[in-house]
This record gives structure tokens, sequence and C-alpha cells, in this order.
């Protein structure tokens, strides 16, 4: 191996990969993690802990798009990923996430939460969807449910903005977990039109803001 000694030692092996393998590794996918996502991951951490109980606390993950909001969800279901016992055959899953579909429909909203956890989706009327998706996510352990992208409810007629609202509010009644919801600020404002909701959600603002000063130094190295 070429000696690099320029730079640090975890790196130097990447050096020496051929010219398409060092493009790939470059152009990868990497976490950045700064003081506000950390602050988020805490955040997070700290809702999952939470016993059952009759009104569970919210989150409410917002900010202009590019601002991490996907990265920081990815990176906590990484570090909270799915256990599979061989001996019960039974999956646990401590954090469910699940991305808003094109409408605020109650179908597509259960069958992309069911995806998620590569479950088949059910038949039956709107009541008995809701209900076999909640027993299910209570037979795999589902301690969190996030739902990314939530300002694409905005697409929906007024009556399926009210009918997603109440479909979120059940989840989080009938499961007793922390819902956490994460979009843009377009988002917060349509959370906040239904009173229940908007008392439950705390409001957490993703940024970097690389205005002046030395704001590169928020990356952990």
């Amino acid at each position: 191996m070429t000696e690099y000694r320029h730079l640090q030692p975890m790196y130097q092996k990447y050096a020496d990969m051929g010219i398409e393998e060092r493009v790939a590794w470059i152009r990868a996918d990497r976490w950045l993690e700064t003081a506000d996502a950390r602050a988020a991951l805490a955040r997070l951490g700290d809702l999952l802990s939470y016993p059952p109980r009759d009104r569970m606390p919210c989150l409410l993950l917002y900010g202009d798009t590019g601002m991490g909001k996907t990265k920081v969800i990815r990176k906590f279901l990484r570090d909270h990923q799915p256990t599979f016992d061989r001996g019960t055959g039974v999956t646990t899953m401590p954090v469910v996430a699940m991305q808003m579909p094109a409408e605020p429909v109650e179908r597509d909203v259960c069958g992309e939460l069911l995806n998620s956890m590569s479950a088949p989706g059910p038949g039956g009327d709107a009541t008995f969807r809701l209900k076999t998706t909640c027993r299910l996510m209570r037979k795999m352990g589902v301690r969190m449910l996030i739902i990314d992208e939530i300002h694409a409810m905005l697409t929906g007629t007024y009556r399926q903005q009210r009918i997603f609202l109440n479909v979120i509010r059940f989840l989080a009644n009938d499961l007793k977990v922390p819902l956490i919801c994460a979009g843009t600020d377009l988002a917060r404002q349509a959370l906040l039109t239904d009173p229940q909701l908007a008392e439950r959600f705390e409001a957490f603002q993703s940024r970097l803001d690389w205005g002046g000063g030395n704001h590169i130094g928020q990356f952990r190295r």
C-alpha cells in the first residue's frame, strides 16, 4: 500500500481502491452529525423510552427542504432496527416509519404503514383495516410511529385532510405510542388546525444555518 500520511489512518485504505470504486465511495451517502441532528436524535430517543399512557407526547420535526429531516429519521431507524426471534418466529420492530402517500386517503395510509412492516394489506372497511393494522403493530412491539413528508396531506381535499388527522389521532390513542411527523413548515400549519393534535405535538425545527460564523464547526469530527 502506498503511504498516505496526509490522510487519517481510517481513510488510507480507500485511496488505494480503483478509480470507479473511489468515485462510488465518494458519492455514497454520509451521516454528518450537526448539533441540531444530535438534539433531534436525543429527543427521539427520549420519546422512545416513554411508558404507555393515555396521552402520549408527539413530535413534529419540521424545516425547509434539504435540512436533514429524513436523514435524521433514517439514522434513528438504523440505530433501532427490527429483531427476529428464531425460537418464536416473531419479529419485533420498535420503530415503524412510513412515507405519507400521495393522497391522504385512509386506505393508502394503512397500505403504506403495513408495507413498512412488510405485511400484506387487509381487506374490509376502514374500521377493520385500522384495527387490524393496530393489532399487528402491537404484536410486533411497535413503540414509535414516524410519518415522513407529512405535508403531502395538503394535496387532499379539506374532508380528506380531516379524515387523515382523525386516523393519526386514532393510531396514537389506540397504540399509546409517540407519533413523530416530519415535513415542511406547511405541515406544522396543517397540524395546528386540529386543536387536539396541536396541544399534543411538540415542534422541533430542523435547520443548518450557513450564515456568518464558523458553522462548519457543527460537524462532529
